[in-house]
């Protein structure tokens, strides 16, 4: 895919501006679409070509004309489970109607090799066995999930009724450096920041729930397999390997050298008290695994923020 145009979207945000980046230093022309509800300018090179532009805008099918995609990745949403528990309606909006939106844009086009990303920490809901797999059922308790699922669907249909070559990836809890404290793995972010500033943290339930967590840097890796060998089908990306909150706070805590301990509060609705994503069918058809272990992740993470908090 050197010297193709590839599109980002929501690409100035966590995730995406890694992902731009990767994509900018393997020589791809490289065009970010971002409302910066989240994602922020800073995050981004200047080597990449901004629209600041939401993807439920009437005007994106112009914007799409411009930037003429050979492939798009699209991460672009609404991305917690506690605001689409609270306004469903909204995530909807962007999540459905949004996804929608680029998608007619991108049909009226070119209609480009497209990645989605979805959810692997929400979609499956409260799963029978874990780790979870492509071939267990999908059960959102969210409508944040509701609405990746939804999105997952209307995939499979514009394959069968106009020819859209895609693929989806069911990311684990993705964190690292930039992390925000949204989204389902924003813990992380929360917690080392605090800590790092020697404030109290705040533990929803009993601490047990369990998530699994991947570094940016391999799902980076399983965005780019995904495009170079993946077929109209479901990736996991995830560790395989459940870790729960007390274990995720007891870490930090440690990496941070702080005496704060954290305080327990009422569960939040819509959260998955265990989940952790079987990945063989991405080492198998993607050549994909992870490589970058939690303590390894986590003192990266904590390095990041202690560095920007000194600036």
């Amino acid at each position: 895919m050197t010297g193709k145009t590839a599109l980002v979207t929501g690409g100035a945000g966590f995730i995406g501006s890694h992902l731009v980046d990767r994509l900018v230093r393997d020589g791809m022309n490289v065009a970010v679409i971002d409302n910066f509800s989240t994602g922020k300018r800073s995050n981004l090179g200047s080597d990449a070509t901004l629209y600041d532009v939401d993807i439920c805008d009437e005007n994106l099918l112009g914007v799409i004309e411009e930037i003429s995609p050979d492939i798009v990745y699209h991460l672009a949403a609404q991305i917690s489970v506690s605001v689409s528990t609270r306004e469903p309606v909204e995530d909807a909006r962007v999540n459905v109607m949004g996804f929608l939106n680029l998608l007619e844009a991108l049909r009226a086009t070119t209609l480009p090799r497209f990645i989605f990303s979805s959810t692997g920490g929400a979609i499956y809901g409260e799963p029978d066995r874990n780790p979870v797999s492509e071939t267990d059922p999908c059960r959102p308790e969210s409508p944040y999930a509701a609405s990746k699922l939804a999105a997952e669907g209307y995939l499979g249909t514009y394959k069968a009724a106009y020819g859209l070559d895609y693929s989806i990836v069911r990311l684990g809890n993705v964190y690292g450096p930039r992390q925000e404290p949204h989204g389902e793995a924003g813990v992380i972010a929360i917690f080392a920041r605090a800590m790092l500033a020697r404030d109290q943290v705040k533990i929803f339930g009993d601490g047990e729930d369990e998530r699994d967590y991947v570094y940016v840097s391999d799902i980076v890796e399983g965005f780019l397999k995904a495009a170079e060998k993946g077929g109209s089908t479901v990736y996991n990306l995830g560790s395989g390997i459940g870790t729960n909150v007390n274990e995720l706070a007891s870490r930090l805590i440690a990496l941070t050298e702080t005496s704060v301990s954290p305080e327990y509060g009422a569960p939040r609705a819509g959260d998955i008290h265990k989940v952790s994503l079987n990945a063989e069918k991405a080492r198998e058809q993607l050549g994909w695994e992870v490589t970058v272990g939690l303590d390894e992740g986590l003192k990266s993470t904590v390095e990041f923020f202690q560095d920007e908090a000194n600036r």
